[in-house]
């Protein structure tokens, strides 16, 4: 008589190590399926946030945070996070009622080890003191930017003959000094 199989818990999933994030491809060696999976959950999510999710947007929607945005249940790797800063490799965690902190521990793990560094905050605390989330908040997203600019001013010191600059013009090249988006549209050429 043949054994029968059960279902049982993957033995790595049981470990407290955070399974290795590769990027490589759409969506860090995921299949399409699973990442158009996620993002139509993430778009579910989107339409359907709570009430803590949505002050936090409402509040990122009207500062004016220059080149750091954050996009609202962003899909990093095989994660969704509820709000991501790709500029400055952050992820904000709302703590909800009820959710799986074994899962949310794992996810953590894996973002940080590709360099994505997660704040959790609780979801009572942005309802009833917004304001000093959004201090805790800016102060995170200050040190996160002297870190970024630490790391690159080392990577420039231990890279001397890799070159920052932008590539020069072609000899012959027309360069009238603008930059490419003022420049004027051509006139269409005659037909033949």
């Amino acid at each position: 008589m043949t054994e029968r199989k059960t279902l049982a818990l993957n033995p790595e999933a049981a470990t407290a190590e955070a399974p290795a994030l590769k990027k490589k491809g759409r969506g860090w060696e995921i299949s399409d399926s699973r990442l158009d999976a996620l993002h139509e959950q993430a778009r579910e999510m989107r339409r359907h946030s709570s009430d803590a999710h949505k002050a936090l947007a409402e509040k990122f929607s009207k500062a004016d945070l220059g080149r750091y945005t954050f996009k609202r249940h962003a899909v990093v790797g095989s994660a969704i996070v509820d709000f991501n800063c790709h500029n400055l490799g952050l992820a904000l965690a709302i703590d909800e009622e009820g959710q799986n902190d074994a899962l949310v521990k794992r996810r953590d793990k894996s973002l940080e080890s590709v360099g994505i560094r997660v704040m959790r905050i609780a979801a009572s605390d942005i309802l009833t003191d917004i304001d000093a989330v959004l201090q805790r908040l800016t102060t995170v997203m200050r040190d996160r930017i002297t870190e970024r600019k630490t790391a690159a001013r080392a990577h420039k010191a231990a890279n001397p003959n890799q070159s920052y600059d932008r590539p020069k013009p072609r000899p012959g090249a027309k360069d009238d000094g603008k930059p490419r988006g003022d420049r004027k549209p051509r006139a269409p050429s005659p037909s033949r």
